[in-house]
């Protein structure tokens, strides 16, 4: 079936705004239609949104309205740092169940759910086996009520499949992701200078890059994938080999007994190492991603290509710390000017920009939901330095150490190559200017 009118529940969490902004550029898509109970963090074009909270009648009647037949729930909260407790058990199971309620039943309008789900539905233990196959059930019981509420998730999402059998149910299970625009508890691990571990453990970890995971959603609603799949790029590293590729110190400083008390004061002192992280900071945990290539998607980042973009990231960080940029801010008035008036002409309406880098925690739903907002005014990411014009970075260039002008041009070089960038760091470095290409 291919999907033409499409309701993305969690529209303001990261994962909920690219999927539509992806969507909005397919011309065989009627429809999008957002709902959330806060507005939107990237800016839209097309897309409807509708601020409601997750009480499935109202989501029945905007899916009954407009003949919704596709549902992308994007809301599953994976990472304890952005909620308390009880507000994600109700996002996450409450909620769930809502949706499901919405979507179900003989005069539902609706023939394909995708559901963004966890890698940590399989945990992590000693005797795992190397890669996880979509058809392994989990080991071991949920150590976590994280873990807990991603099993009991998944369990009614199964029940609705069963219930629902004319329905195409798709289940994606995604890896660690890291990219500029994320704020994960693994992202904020890796982003410390010294990185500490578990003592005599050096465990296997897998990551997904941002716009692969965002990738991987519009493609289960471009296709009919009936079924659970492993979401995770190619290739394994162990902890070790990704320290060392960010080229940051290991230490192994966390006692391998009582380290959650460890943990608790190192929390204290500011260290991100979540409860959810310790089994795999100890074990490990890997994806057998080859079912999701089957159906013919691609991969674009390795796990070890992933890493290497997050320490271009990292090592640019300092050098577009406090440039300027502007953040996309929802305001239904002037969006509904911009869409229906008849005084605006369309061709004078620009693209609001994207939100800076790390704004706000963007990974999971809870974040823009349910936890309190977040400061302003991080650095840009390397995506909005592309947006940056040549005149604002020739501004800072003499401020920069040599090692940080290296760099830049190394990333300019790789990516927009505007000559007078390199020519202007080339001259500070005391190289013979580059040519144009």
């Amino acid at each position: 079936m291919r999907s033409r009118r499409v309701l993305i529940t969690g529209l303001s969490t990261y994962w909920g705004g690219r999927l539509a902004q992806a969507l909005e550029q397919d011309p065989e898509i009627e429809t999008v239609i957002g709902i959330d109970r806060r507005p939107p963090k990237l800016a839209l074009e097309r897309t409807e949104f509708v601020q409601v909270s997750d009480a499935h009648s109202l989501i029945r009647r905007i899916v009954d309205a407009a003949e919704i037949d596709t549902i992308v729930d994007t809301r599953l909260v994976v990472d304890s740092i952005v909620t308390s407790r009880s507000r994600a058990h109700e996002n996450n199971v409450i909620g769930t169940m809502n949706v499901l309620a919405a979507a179900g039943g003989p005069s539902s309008p609706v023939r394909k759910l995708v559901f963004k789900s966890s890698a940590r539905y399989y945990g992590a233990e000693q005797d795992d086996p190397a890669f996880f196959t979509e058809a392994m059930r989990r080991p071991h019981a949920p150590g976590t009520p994280i873990e807990r509420d991603i099993c009991e998730a998944e369990a009614n999402v199964s029940d609705f499949r069963h219930k629902n059998p004319d329905t195409t149910v798709t289940v994606l299970r995604f890896a660690n992701a890291l990219g500029p625009d994320l704020k994960t508890s693994w992202q904020s691990y890796l982003h410390l200078p010294a990185i500490p571990t578990i003592l005599g453990f050096d465990p296997r970890v897998q990551f997904i890059h941002e716009d692969d995971m965002a990738n991987c959603l519009e493609h289960a609603v471009k296709y009919d994938l009936d079924g659970t799949f492993n979401c995770a790029a190619d290739g394994v590293l162990v902890l070790s080999e990704v320290v060392d590729l960010l080229g940051k110190t290991m230490l192994p400083i966390l006692p391998p007994w009582g380290t959650g008390l460890a943990t608790q004061g190192l929390r204290r002192a500011g260290v991100p190492i979540q409860s959810e992280m310790l089994p795999q900071l100890r074990f490990g945990r890997a994806l057998d991603n080859r079912r999701y290539k089957a159906t013919g998607f691609i991969y674009q980042h390795t796990t070890r290509e992933t890493v290497l973009r997050l320490r271009e990231q990292q090592r640019l960080e300092p050098i577009l710390r406090g440039a300027v940029g502007s953040s996309y801010r929802y305001e239904s008035a002037v969006e509904e000017f911009l869409r229906f008036s008849p005084s605006v002409r369309q061709s004078n309406v620009r693209p609001a920009p994207l939100p800076p880098a790390n704004s706000a925690p963007r990974e999971h739903p809870e974040q823009e939901q349910l936890a309190a907002p977040a400061p302003a005014a991080t650095p840009p990411s390397t995506t909005a330095y592309g947006s940056l014009p040549a005149r604002e970075i020739l501004s800072i260039l003499p401020s920069l150490s040599h090692e940080d002008l290296r760099a830049l041009r190394e990333h300019e070089t790789h990516n927009a190559a505007r000559a007078t960038v390199l020519r202007g760091i080339d001259r500070l470095l005391g190289a013979p200017a580059t040519s144009a290409r």
